[in-house]
């Protein structure tokens, strides 16, 4: 009998190391997707000054995003038809070609399109992340590992600017791109020795139309939200094109979907009432947090004197408090099984750390203003996980894979029109400022308003002096804008219904090996 106690004991600690090995092949995954345009935004003046082609050099970052963006539904639901392991490593491999065919480009037309190649397997490695752990886990477990996924996300945001610039100094600029190759080998060989999955057989054909529609909508948003304001004047004929076009495959693919047999995003997972509120609240926080990080990193350059070479400890404040509440947050989320609470407190603290951020001006210390961002990050720190684990919980098991592409989606073009509308705000309100201290002449300074602290110390005294109040001004336009959109996911989060989370019991112990099994179908209100 105490052999088999023993024994027991035995299995008991075996089991959860295979999911510990497989969490951290995912996580590896999960860097890969989100390092990768921090690492290559500090490589980017090296790249420019070998492969020419200054005037192509947003297509770089451009390509990639539309590519991740377009191809993220698709990977959902190919997961779902034909099996998550399968869809889920054919990403990766997609990724890693991208990886090294970048890092051999010859041009810049030449890395532009590698780096596309490379999106599209960046989109199946973040939705395949999500709908794995959300099969291997059953949602009252998967609070607990919330603080690891922000921690990958705070690690890469960090780390990333900081190890681009080490590999570009130190081994050149094709490295930033082969860098990912030894990385991705690992998750690959973990994934493939220890995740094992129930194969699936599709019932009904791939949903071409809809796929094609949907890409062609996103592409057209991603689009105007890049160009818009920038390339062309919002007004301009290419970017009203553009939103009739966006407006027009949107209709279509609504359209298409009522007629497949397989939708690419099936529209009945929008009648749970949480599953669009998570939808929608995910969007808010993607919109609150791209701009964050985009125009935190400016004002502390610009305003406050802090050096351009370590802009990811910046948003230090911000990163640790989201890491430090999102696993306080998963933790009581496992121990209780109750969740509503988080998204109404981390929507208030989100209005509150915006509406603080709106109000720094040229004498803010870095203190104060570390401080604002650590008040920020808590409130994405309820609320970036949660949004997923509840939008998960809403859906069936075989809509996982949708679920997961359509919360990560909804965040990432969240994330696109807060930079595009932040962005329009910022430049707006830094032209008039400068035009308003200076005069007219001096406004066309401020098309470049991202000079670091190098360039502003040669600068006469009162034009510098013009240009930190007109960067003040420009982040205080755009913070308010955010801090007003935040009210908006305050606001919806108080009618997310309380569903209880699927409990462990025999999934946790399959899931233990490393094995999915199929949780039972929930009852929603809608």
């Amino acid at each position: 009998m105490a052999e088999n106690i023993k024994t027991a004991e035995v299995s008991e600690e075996v089991k959860p190391r295979s999911v510990r090995v497989v969490l951290m092949a995912l996580m590896i995954a999960m860097l890969l997707a989100m390092l990768d345009n921090m690492i290559i935004g500090t490589a980017m003046p090296t790249i420019v000054g070998e492969l020419g082609g200054l005037e192509h050099l947003s297509w770089v970052v451009t390509a990639y995003t539309l590519a991740t963006a377009a191809s993220t539904p698709i990977w959902g639901k190919l997961g779902d038809m034909y099996g998550r392991k399968g869809s889920f490593l054919t990403s990766i491999v997609i990724f890693l070609i991208g990886s090294a065919l970048s890092g051999m480009a010859q041009d810049m037309g030449q890395l532009i399109g590698f780096r596309a190649v490379q999106g599209l397997g960046a989109g199946g490695l973040m939705v395949g992340v999500m709908a794995i752990i959300g099969d291997l886990i059953p949602p009252r477990e998967r609070g607990k590992y919330q603080g690891m996924m922000a921690g990958v996300m705070a690690l890469a945001m960090i780390g990333g600017p900081l190890v681009g610039g080490t590999i570009t100094d130190h081994m050149g600029w094709r490295w930033s791109f082969y860098i990912n190759l030894p990385l991705g080998a690992v998750a690959l060989a973990m994934v493939t020795a220890v995740l094992h999955l129930p194969k699936k057989k599709a019932q009904g054909k791939i949903d071409y139309l809809g796929a094609a529609l949907l890409t062609i909508a996103i592409t057209s948003t991603v689009l105007v939200t890049t160009w818009g304001g920038t390339e062309y004047a919002w007004g301009s004929a290419e970017i009203i094109g553009l939103i009739v076009v966006g407006i027009v495959s949107i209709a279509a693919f609504l359209f298409a979907e009522t007629r497949a047999a397989e939708p690419v995003m099936p529209l009945h997972i929008f009648r749970s009432r949480n599953f669009t509120l998570m939808s929608v609240i995910g969007f808010l926080v993607g919109f609150a947090m791209f701009g964050g990080v985009l125009y935190l990193p400016l004002f502390q350059q610009s305003v406050q004197g802090a050096s351009a070479t370590n802009s990811g400890l910046l948003l230090l404040p911000m990163l640790l408090s989201m890491m430090v509440v999102s696993l306080i947050a998963g933790r009581i989320t496992t121990s209780s099984g109750k969740y509503k609470m988080f998204p109404i407190i981390g929507g208030g603290l989100m209005v509150i750390g915006m509406y603080l951020l709106a109000t720094m001006d040229t004498d803010t210390t870095r203190l104060i203003s570390g401080v604002y961002m650590a008040v920020l990050g808590a409130g994405l720190g309820f609320l970036m996980q949660i949004t997923m684990l509840v939008a998960q919980n809403s859906v069936d098991m075989k809509d996982m894979g949708v679920a997961s592409s359509s919360a990560t989606l909804f965040r990432t073009l969240g994330g696109s029109f807060g930079v595009a509308l932040m962005g329009s705000l910022f430049t707006s309100r830094v032209t008039d400022t400068m035009s308003e201290r200076l005069g007219p002449q001096a406004a066309q300074a401020a098309g470049s308003a991202q000079l670091d602290a190098a360039s502003l110390a040669k600068l006469p005294e009162a034009v510098r002096d013009a240009y930190q109040h007109a960067v003040a001004a420009g982040t205080h336009s755009a913070f308010l804008l955010g801090a007003f959109i935040a009210v908006l996911g305050f606001a919806a989060a108080w009618f997310v219904k309380e569903v209880p989370l699927r409990g462990a019991g025999p999934q946790a112990a399959g899931a233990a090996d490393g094995k999915a099994v199929p949780a039972p179908a929930e009852s929603f209100s809608h």
